[in-house]
């Protein structure tokens, strides 16, 4: 096949493509986000899809011929984007959620700064254990398993045609509730740490009250939780590696779902 030599059947086929490739990919850390610019997301969207055309076989009859039809194609590809994309971002919560926790601790629920990806006030601890969790994610290929996955997608998925499993909704549900499980797992040095300095600080008020607690304290949790959520990175790390290793069975209990 010559460049720019398409008939209509493989224009259908590259469009049925393009709708899912695009579906899954803005719903990554990444490219999820207000960071990067909508022409890169959809060159990248493009350039994927490309790659993708010359080795995954889409029936052109798939296309829609009415808007309905394409309307309920378009639905379809947005809950396996959704769905895949979720598998990662309800891990990540849980980590932000960790930040959150210890950074109200420390007493930076008054400090935000500006999200880029999101464009709201987030926590400063909360930020650094996102870019913590995204560049291991990133260097152990976890982008690497979700191409995989959706290259997969496409002979285990029919386009346009989604089955939903009850067990995707439990599977779903459970990931849910993990978040605080894993926020738990991830900032208990630094938020056992904390409660153990407020706890200090409040009984050093009882024997000295005429200690300025309010000011003492402060800088003393900062450095505290400083130190420990130091420790907590190298657990971040090493959740991130568990999550990994049971990433792409999940993905593909997904798909096999989604399937019927």
């Amino acid at each position: 096949m010559e460049l720019l030599s398409f008939n209509p059947d493989q224009i259908k086929v590259f469009f049925l493509i393009l709708i899912r490739v695009s579906t899954v990919l803005f719903m990554l850390p990444i490219f999820g986000g207000n960071m990067l610019p909508a022409p890169v997301k959809a060159g990248f969207a493009m350039l994927l899809s490309i790659v993708f055309f010359p080795v995954i076989a889409v029936d052109p009859g798939l296309f829609p011929t009415h808007p309905v039809q394409f309307l309920i194609l378009t639905v379809s590809e947005l809950i396996i984007g959704l769905s895949l994309g979720m598998t990662v971002r309800l891990f990540f919560a849980g980590v932000q959620l960790a930040g959150q926790i210890i950074g109200f601790q420390m007493g930076f629920s008054m400090i935000n700064v500006m999200d880029p990806q999101s464009g709201r006030q987030v926590s400063i601890i909360d930020q650094i254990g996102y870019w913590v969790v995204l560049l291991v994610f990133l260097s152990l290929n976890g982008h690497h398993m979700m191409i995989a996955a959706l290259c997969e997608s496409f002979q285990l998925v029919d386009v346009g045609k989604v089955s939903l499993d009850s067990r995707f909704y439990s599977q779903m549900i459970r990931m849910s509730s993990d978040i605080f499980v894993v926020a738990i797992k991830i900032g208990a040095p630094a938020i056992a740490a904390l409660l153990f300095t407020s706890a200090a600080f409040g009984i050093s008020a009882k024997f000295a009250p005429q200690m300025n607690i309010l000011i003492a304290a402060f800088p003393v949790k900062i450095v505290v939780g400083l130190v420990f959520f130091g420790i907590c990175l190298r657990i971040i790390a090493i959740m991130t590696q568990a999550f990994l290793v049971s990433f792409p069975a999940l993905l593909t209990t997904f798909l096999t779902w989604f399937g019927g």
